[in-house]
């Protein structure tokens, strides 16, 4: 039985030949930045609460009511993320061999960089949820190529779970981790999961499925109404509180130096920002966010 550095690998190698495929999506009527902002609009109509610009919304049943920094399950969740990034996610070199796969946000003028979501394709089609061990996703500090927090999808199988769990009630019923919760009762919640109806976040959610899930294969060309729900949770102070939807300030971030590549690189990362240009040729796909969706 080969070892996870060797399954990854061989997943890896599977998931960019997939990647190497995506050369003919253009052909496929989404290919070039009109085709999809045409997309863009067309779902508005096909998608009555999808939006064209930046936005979300919380999911069904979904209440930061019953949210607090100071909460022990809070605390607790926070300090595992914590965990989970220092011992097997520290580089961006763990994350590569784990079999994360990067997804560098489309620019947008008036809107923050600096940060990167890392996916991981086994975690986000397994049967579990909410586990920092195996989170779907990494979020990535472009300027110190350091991970800063994990961001669970709420997913089985790979296909969308319309209702997320409960991290915990006020009242102390409690799920999501370690319980059940059976109120219907959204006041005094802690359930943050979000999903995204803007066009930006429905698209990110297209690239990765396009390119690393094989939905152009299958037939499935159109942009999403939604994301499934996801939940951050930041392993670094944020005055927004842990769960928070947009990134901590880069003061917040721990500063220089930044982390060690955790692979092979001529490029210094305290001079270079982490970025499709300065990782291995292995990990990036033939087509990119911006090659599918163009500069807007």
């Amino acid at each position: 039985m080969g070892t996870e550095r060797d399954n990854q690998v061989i997943r890896r190698r599977t998931l960019l030949t997939v990647a190497a495929g995506t050369a003919g999506l253009s052909a496929s009527g989404i290919g070039t930045a009109t085709a999809n902002r045409s997309e863009g609009f067309r779902s508005v109509s096909r998608c009555p609460d999808a939006t064209i610009g930046t936005d979300m919304a919380p999911c069904e049943g979904a209440s930061v009511d019953g949210c607090a920094d100071d909460h022990p399950k809070t605390m607790e969740l926070r300090e595992r993320a914590r965990e989970t990034i220092d011992t097997r996610y520290d580089t961006v070199g763990k994350l590569i061999d784990r079999g994360f796969v990067p997804y560098f946000d489309v620019k947008r003028p008036g809107t923050s960089s600096g940060w990167s979501h890392w996916l991981n394709p086994e975690y986000i089609g397994d049967h579990v949820l909410l586990d920092p061990d195996r989170p779907e996703s990494v979020l990535v500090d472009n300027e110190l190529w350091r991970p800063i927090g994990l961001m669970f999808i709420a997913t089985i199988d790979g296909d969308p779970v319309d209702v997320p769990p409960t991290l915990y009630t006020q009242d102390g019923a409690e799920d999501g981790i370690d319980g059940t919760d059976d109120t219907d009762d959204t006041d005094g919640r802690c359930s943050p999961w979000h999903y995204h109806r803007g066009l930006p976040g429905r698209f990110a959610w297209k690239y990765y499925r396009q390119v690393y899930e094989r939905d152009y294969r299958d037939g499935e060309l159109s942009i999403p109404c939604r994301t499934p729900c996801m939940m951050h949770v930041w392993a670094v102070p944020h005055p927004d509180g842990t769960h928070a939807h947009g990134a901590p300030p880069p003061e917040n971030r721990g500063g220089p130096p930044a982390n060690d590549p955790g692979f092979d690189t001529d490029v210094d990362p305290d001079e270079e920002p982490l970025g499709w240009s300065v990782l291995p040729d292995a990990v990036v796909p033939d087509r990119k966010p911006r090659d599918l969706f163009g500069s807007w």
